[in-house]
């Protein structure tokens, strides 16, 4: 028996970045509301997806372990006000969740637990006070960033926004389009927005205009403060971190030796999101 927070939404949309990224909206139940940064848990039953509904029912694939509801925790993407939800996914290729869900077409159906999760969110900071917010990431961790970036407040809030967004290859950094038009999008809606300095990184290939090092070590060197064009301060400094764990964990102890303090009870510099 379904719990009463379960909705059932339908997939709208679907962008393939590379073979293994993709992104996907949803349909808004009119009852859902999250904070920017929050995460949801989402649910997909493989039988039901069209990929299987055309696949011949005698294949090895179609099997009776298909036939159950799987779920998994998944930042949104998309705006606290906007009408529909957009989440980023990786495929991690035996993964129960991810591996079913690249298949996903438009007309999907899938099940959204409408009780969002997580603290990775801005009212989280009472001190210092907001004056420069650092958002530091990898890979599909960009999701939670993204949606405060296009919530008017954080525009509102801030001085200046520091983007670091890190992925292996440059196909691999995804909403790039997207990034260099929120000023205009969102900045430009409110009286003396913050600043968006965005800093692409890039840590496998050269790629001009992007640094190549690891966040770690772009931290310890300076680097990342100098690209930036501002200074990472115990007194004024707001730093999130989301992506994959060894990021998450590096970075947080590279923050560390900086002088900058875990967020604990609404005092401190650094918030990091724990969900995978």
């Amino acid at each position: 028996m379904m719990s009463d927070n379960i909705q059932t939404v339908t997939v709208l949309s679907k962008t393939t970045w590379t073979p293994n990224l993709f992104s996907f909206t949803v349909s808004r139940p009119d009852s859902f509301k999250f904070t920017a940064g929050q995460f949801v848990r989402l649910g997909v039953n493989p039988s039901q997806l069209k990929y299987y509904q055309q696949t011949d029912a005698s294949d090895e694939t179609a099997d009776a372990a298909l036939n159950e509801d799987v779920f998994r925790a998944y930042s949104i993407v998309s705006s606290p006000f906007d009408e529909v939800i957009e989440f980023f996914s990786i495929v991690i290729p035996d993964g129960a969740f991810t591996s079913q869900l690249q298949h996903l077409q438009v007309g999907d159906e899938l099940l959204l637990n409408t009780m969002p999760f997580g603290f990775l969110t801005l009212a989280r900071y009472q001190k210092p006070l907001p004056k420069d917010l650092w958002l530091l990431a990898t890979g599909t961790g960009l999701a939670p960033f993204l949606s405060m970036l296009q919530d008017l407040k954080t525009w509102e809030d801030y001085e200046h926004i520091v983007l670091a967004y890190s992925a292996r290859s440059l196909d691999e950094l995804a909403y790039v389009e997207k990034i260099e038009s929120l000023q205009e999008d969102f900045g430009a809606l409110v009286d003396n927005p913050a600043k968006l300095i965005f800093i692409p990184i890039v840590t496998r290939e050269p790629v001009e205009g992007a640094l190549s090092e690891r966040l770690p070590k772009l931290l310890l060197e300076g680097t990342l403060e100098k690209q930036a064009g501002i200074a990472l301060d115990i007194d004024t400094t707001h730093v999130m971190l989301c992506g994959n764990p060894d990021m998450v964990e590096d970075t947080k102890e590279a923050l560390k030796t900086l002088g900058l303090v875990m967020n604990r009870r609404g005092e401190g510099n650094i918030a990091v999101e724990n969900y995978w």
